[in-house]
């Protein structure tokens, strides 16, 4: 069985899951699908093409955000066996009837797993990471102009934090000593007053003491709430860095987009952290070349690069998604686009290299990745070990340089 994931980090977690719920099975392929742009809708067709190319005798299935907002186009593709619903692809049950019959030995591998099977597995580790992505909420309540994602997930809903904790304790059983607590909008968590994020970490902290490090996936600057920020400031073991949902540093755009916080919220709430805790590196998304943005408000964006300390920039030019109230509004010059997407980039070059600069010399401790010799920082900083350690472990480098967006380190 062959899982292919495309899109977000919670995506990789979730078909991860699928892959430990299936079983191994080579007559079946799922495909789990982006639709955040146009253009992640376009490498979902790719994908299923490439599928029943390279497999032609397999079943392929399709779940995913795409498979809830292009529905029709998918199950119309001659190369698609069937869909499964986004919001029930954890389930075994939306798989029942789907599934071709195994082989007859495979049948009875599986029926002898079946009697002998302990409580429902943990989801296994996200691949091509050391680091385990633990889906802690999905789905989204708010309407970005921009954005389909909340017609794909559905409503905004919070896993119970007893079933968190017991499979962040099952993943550390299995080795893993990062986790990253993911969601379409993480910061949401909690569908009870006062029960946040901020009490999500605080209670892993306290069940799973020998979790040496938690991180957390991109937030929304308005919902991170005064516990969790106390937690960001001062907590060893919650790892020094900070990816906002910021999308645009012009107020009247992010009016426009239906974000509901200003520049000075997100400025602020950097200062009152780094100033707590100063090594805290600052990551932030962006869209360059919303719908009528000006040269002064594409300025305030470039601005707020420094004004935030944002030195992680994952730069999207904007490019209208069919379905949302942001295709229809008056459209920036394509050209302009993708020129204000590479000066926003560059900056974010510049200023990434400023800031691993200023590392050359100190220590890092760094979660060894699975080839053995490269891993992150806690402030998720890039580091090239001088020779190869086991992948998984933490181990101290001396910084010693940088080439390019990479430091590069020496066993300390």
């Amino acid at each position: 069985m062959t899982v292919i994931s495309l899109g977000c980090r919670l995506n990789i977690a979730e078909s991860a899951a699928i892959g430990a719920m299936i079983g191994a099975r080579s007559d079946v392929v799922v495909i789990n699908s982006c639709a955040v742009t146009e253009a992640a809708v376009r490498e979902t067709r790719r994908a299923v093409r490439r599928a029943r190319r390279d497999r032609p005798d397999a079943r392929i299935l399709v779940t995913g955000c795409a498979a809830e907002t292009e529905r029709d186009m998918l199950a119309a593709m001659a190369e698609v066996d069937a869909l499964v619903p986004n919001v029930a692809k954890l389930d075994p049950a939306a798989f029942a009837g789907l599934l071709p019959p195994p082989a007859p030995a495979l049948a009875e591998a599986e029926a002898e797993a079946e009697a002998e099977a302990e409580p429902a597995p943990a989801p296994a580790p996200a691949p091509r990471h050391a680091r385990a992505f633990l889906p802690v909420q999905n789905g989204c309540d708010h309407r970005c102009t921009f954005c389909i994602i909340p017609y794909g997930r559905g409503p905004s809903r919070s896993e119970p934090a007893g079933a968190v904790i017991a499979r962040a304790q099952a993943l550390v059983d299995a080795g893993h000593r990062e986790i990253v607590l993911t969601g379409v909008d993480v910061t949401s968590y909690g569908d009870l007053p006062g029960d946040g994020l901020g009490l999500l970490v605080e209670r892993l902290l306290r069940h799973v003491p020998d979790l040496p490090r938690i991180r957390l996936s991109s937030l929304d600057p308005v919902e991170i709430d005064q516990r969790l920020i106390d937690l960001i400031c001062h907590e060893p073991r919650l790892m020094p860095h900070l990816h906002l949902s910021l999308q645009a540093g012009d107020d009247l755009i992010l009016k426009r987009m239906k974000r509901r916080h200003l520049r000075a919220d997100a400025i602020r709430l950097v200062e009152q952290v780094k100033a707590a805790r100063p090594e805290i590196a600052i990551g932030a998304d962006l869209i360059a070349g919303f719908p009528t943005e000006s040269e002064a408000a594409f300025a305030n964006s470039l601005k707020i690069l420094d004004e935030c300390d944002i030195v992680f920039g994952h730069i999207f030019p904007f490019s209208p998604r069919r379905g949302t109230p942001a295709a229809r509004m008056p459209q920036v010059d394509p050209a302009t686009v993708r020129a204000r997407a590479a000066q926003l980039r560059a900056a974010c070059g510049d200023r990434l290299a400023r800031h691993l600069d200023t590392l050359i010399g100190t220590t890092q401790q760094l979660l060894v990745e699975l080839d053995g010799v490269s891993g992150h920082a806690p402030g998720f900083q890039r580091i090239m070990l001088d020779r190869p350690q086991p992948p998984g472990s933490i181990v101290a480098a001396r910084i010693t340089g940088r080439l390019g967006e990479t430091l590069q380190g020496t066993l300390a």
